[in-house]
């Protein structure tokens, strides 16, 4: 009944969202928007059972600095730094909850993504050049969510997915803010694929808790 009512009113919130990002109604979009991070943390929630091992404490963790990415630039006349600084560290928590499943991801057998990740962000850098004195943030900031997408279907599939849809979202803000490229219905976009990035890496995490603990895992030593 409580995964239900989490599924029911995270729905509801995202399609409220989403319709007033195609409506240009600031004040609703605003208020739905600081809600969808909770609602994802509590369908993770729901979808796990105590004790949480260590990759759902961490999922949690960077769901609740997503949260404060996007709620804290909302107090600010220009917020574009705590919302990347929110975000940085949600990556950077997301990298230490993937890194114990670093050996079965793509890139491990692929070590040549390597090189495309670094292309990527040699991209991201060039695209961006404009951004002043946030480059080096934006840098970092890049770099944070490469490693994320590179670890993250180390994990699962589902996991994976939602980290390149999460990549996909961030281009998407980088090419909006600091380019002349006009996306159509850009926030509708952003946020489509942004809530869905996380619902998928949230029930990865769940995936992975749950199988784990099918095989008779002992929580604490799940991510090892």
């Amino acid at each position: 009944m409580q995964r239900t009512l989490a599924w029911a009113l995270l729905a509801v919130v995202a399609l409220i969202h989403l319709g007033a990002q195609l409506a240009d109604a600031d004040t609703t979009s605003a208020i739905t928007q600081v809600m969808l991070m909770p609602l994802v943390a509590a369908v993770l929630w729901l979808h796990t059972a105590a004790p949480r091992p260590r990759l759902v404490r961490l999922g949690l963790v960077a769901l609740g600095f997503s949260w404060l990415g996007d709620t804290l630039p909302r107090f600010v006349d220009d917020g574009f730094l705590l919302m990347v600084g929110g975000f940085l560290v949600a990556q950077i928590v997301y990298v230490v909850a993937f890194w114990p499943y670093r050996a079965r991801a793509t890139v491990a057998r692929a070590p040549w993504l390597l090189a495309l990740a670094a292309v990527l962000v040699v991209g991201l850098l060039w695209v961006c050049r404009d951004a002043g004195w946030l480059l080096p943030a934006i840098a970092v900031y890049g770099s944070a969510l490469v490693a994320m997408a590179l670890l993250a279907d180390g994990v699962n599939a589902l996991t994976g997915y939602g980290a390149l849809v999460f990549v996909v979202s961030d281009a998407m803000i980088g090419l909006g803010a600091f380019t002349d490229l006009d996306i159509a219905a850009s926030g509708f976009w952003i946020m489509l694929t942004y809530v869905a990035a996380q619902m998928l890496i949230a029930l990865g995490i769940a995936r992975s808790a749950s199988v784990a603990r099918g095989a008779g895992v002992e929580p604490a030593h799940a991510d090892s």
